[in-house]
């Protein structure tokens, strides 16, 4: 029948990727894919550097100031619902290529405007490419990838974190490269050069996609299209695979087809619980981060009395050996001790960081001043191999392949609502309460850290992280409708 032979080809692909020939080109469908991550992440953290001149240039209000800073969030979270229909929808491929346009626009339009308002539509603009990339590269993550062992779906899926970091560092040496050879008189360009520089590995994506990747086959063997997934493994993967006659004679299953009721079928069954779960674990997760992380360049000058030059070196330091580390360690080590493990591990790393801050408050002296920049770091080292990485592990792995577009962009959607509130809050708290403002996020961080211990030691909720992420036994485990593909 023509379910047995979905459910076969399945099967063949993920033993070929068990193989020297599929481990390699799944390294490069993953390499590609996280390219999208890598401009996500450029985008974001390329503004934090330039908003004090940003509104200096074009003599912005909070309230206009506040408007250009999330105008990116805002068009994430349309292009995640969006994404996550149309990856579903029309295949991950298509979405793939069609989403970096969104990019190289809106990049070049950031770099030429003229005003508050036309900088405000590119980056909405450069939102909604970045919130439909998403879902789709998570998609790719998880489906080519090994179900056990070392770069199993977990480890996978938790190579987004180190990619994020090593975009911002890089964003952070494209500032320090600028500001090097800008002459003084020209200091104003600095914010245009480094958000239109988005476009060029924008358009080097663009040009690898469509010379290296194809449609996802296990995408095409869901919507019925045994035909053509078969064709994808002979073509991109020398699989000689081929469909049988008993699957020509009677049309093969759908398991279920894109729509938009499917947001709905999240919150239905077995799904209800997981929903809720990744979305809460995301949500808390993402507030205290970015307000830490967008913040951080303003953090530290707050700490010091330093030049833009030290303040851009110690963001640079802070991110590549604390945050990029932590989430290197995060891929090599979630197949040995599990994502909830080390999730809980991470929040705990930030609470202490947070205490520390709060404690310290304005640093008075180097050694105080020191130890304030340990706290970030162990801050951010803790958001690297714990939440940070992870989070978006439990929205993509628990959902089979017709729902985890969906499942990946009403997560996103609800993430990004999460950040776009965070960075409007954290001004304000931080005028109003100061240093304080370390107090209020430490409860945040404790109240995330509890709801993890929570929701994964009882009985369900450890079931569902158990099974779904974190170590190879619970990966053998496949949804039901998975497994009629």
């Amino acid at each position: 029948m023509a379910t047995s032979s979905g459910c076969a080809a399945h099967r063949t692909f993920h033993v070929w990727l068990t193989t020297a020939q599929g481990r390699a080109n799944a390294r490069i469908v993953v390499g590609i894919a996280l390219g999208g991550i890598f401009l996500d992440a450029y985008d974001l953290g390329a503004l934090a550097f330039g908003i004090k001149d940003i509104t200096r240039e074009f003599n912005l209000t909070p309230a206009g100031t506040g408007m250009v800073a999330s105008a990116i969030t805002f068009g994430a979270i349309v292009g995640a619902l969006l994404g996550g229909y149309l990856t579903d929808k029309i295949g991950r491929y298509r979405v793939f290529m069609a989403d970096m346009v969104f990019f190289v626009v809106a990049a070049i339009a950031c770099a030429l405007a003229p005003n508050e308002y036309v900088l405000a539509g590119a980056r909405f603009v450069m939102g909604l490419g970045v919130g439909i990339d998403l879902p789709v590269a998570m998609a790719f993550l998880s489906e080519f990838a090994r179900l056990k062992g070392p770069g199993n779906k977990a480890s996978s899926v938790a190579m987004w974190c180190p990619t994020w970091y090593a975009a911002i560092s890089i964003s952070y040496l494209l500032v320090l490269f600028f500001y090097a050879v800008l002459p003084e008189s020209h200091s104003d360009w600095l914010w245009r050069l480094i958000l239109g520089f988005g476009a060029v590995p924008a358009l080097v994506i663009i040009a690898i996609r469509s010379r290296y990747m194809s449609e996802s086959p296990v995408w095409a063997a869901n919507q019925g299209n045994l035909k053509e997934a078969a064709s994808i493994l002979r073509q991109s993967y020398n699989i000689n695979a081929h469909v049988p006659q008993d699957a020509h004679d009677q049309p093969a299953p759908v398991v279920n087809k894109a729509k938009w009721s499917n947001y709905l079928n999240l919150f239905r069954g077995i799904y209800l619980r997981r929903t809720t779960l990744a979305t809460l674990l995301s949500v808390v997760s993402s507030f205290a981060y970015n307000a830490v992380a967008f913040g951080l360049p303003v953090i530290i000058s707050s700490f010091f009395v330093q030049s833009m030059l030290t303040t851009i070196l110690i963001s640079l330091v802070l991110n590549l050996l604390f945050a990029f580390v932590g989430g290197l360690l995060a891929v090599r080590y979630v197949p040995r001790f599990g994502a909830w493990r080390m999730s809980l591990a991470g929040y705990a790393c930030q609470l202490v960081a947070l205490l520390g801050l709060a404690l310290i408050g304005r640093p008075e002296g180097a050694s105080e001043g020191v130890l304030a920049v340990s706290m970030l770091a162990l801050f951010l080292f803790g958001q690297g191999f714990g939440p940070g990485a992870h989070t978006m592990t439990f929205a993509s792995l628990s959902y089979p392949t017709s729902l985890r577009g969906v499942g990946v962009g009403l997560n996103q959607t609800l993430m990004r609502s999460s950040s776009t509130l965070s960075l409007f809050l954290f001004p304000l708290l931080v005028a109003s309460l100061d240093t304080a403002v370390f107090w209020v996020m430490r409860w945040h961080r404790l109240s995330a850290w509890r709801l993890c211990w929570r929701s994964a030691g009882s009985r369900p909720g450890m079931m569902w992280m158990r099974r779904i992420i974190g170590n190879d036994r619970s990966l053998r485990w496949v949804p039901p409708t998975e497994g009629r593909l």
